[in-house]
């Protein structure tokens, strides 16, 4: 029996209505699994959202998992993104303490070499966003630590399969008569 933790990215859509979000994470709680990470927003129909969903668990608990979310009524589809056949990114806003011209210089020069954009600039601070695996983002992070972090927040991970696969073929959904996904929803 394969016991071996690691981190897994499903990608879910579901119907985009009320309470669907809180019937997909109930379903982890009650398996007593931590979302790791968790990002919700809606799709190229706006009857469709996509919810990304980052846990760490074995092979045999992600199987699981992914057969009780097909289970759904409001599930459409369900599948696992493994990172080399996925984009994983998240957006990171980061507020840093600049006090000085000097400190503001160097916290540019930073935010240059890692491709983040300044979003605000005070005298007192300067806020920065990028977009970006977690290495890099993590990266970040620990360098402008030495200046002072004033807050951050991070969106959680979204992602994509690579190349031409989407979440709408090859991945083992099943249809529903009124939730027909080849003429309806998608």
């Amino acid at each position: 029996m394969n016991t071996t933790i690691k981190r897994h990215t499903l990608s879910v859509l579901v119907e985009n209505t009320a309470g669907v979000l809180s019937q997909v994470s109930r379903l982890f709680s009650r398996k007593g699994y931590n979302i790791e990470s968790l990002a919700v927003g809606t799709t190229d129909n706006p009857e469709v959202s996509r919810i990304t969903i980052e846990l760490l668990c074995g092979e045999q608990q992600i199987n699981q998992i992914i057969n009780q979310l097909r289970k759904q009524f409001s599930v459409y589809s369900v599948r696992l993104l493994p990172p080399e056949e996925s984009i994983r990114r998240e957006l990171v806003l980061i507020k840093v303490k600049a006090e000085s011209r000097e400190v503001r210089n160097e916290v540019i020069q930073i935010a240059n070499i890692f491709r983040a954009s300044i979003i605000d600039v005070s005298t007192q601070s300067l806020t920065l966003a990028i977009i970006g695996q977690e290495s890099k983002d993590d990266a970040l992070e620990k360098l402008l630590a030495e200046f002072g972090i004033l807050e951050l927040v991070r969106t959680g991970m979204v992602a994509l399969e690579r190349g031409e696969a989407t979440i709408r073929n090859n991945s083992g959904n099943k249809v529903r008569d009124e939730f027909d996904l080849g003429k309806n929803i998608l």
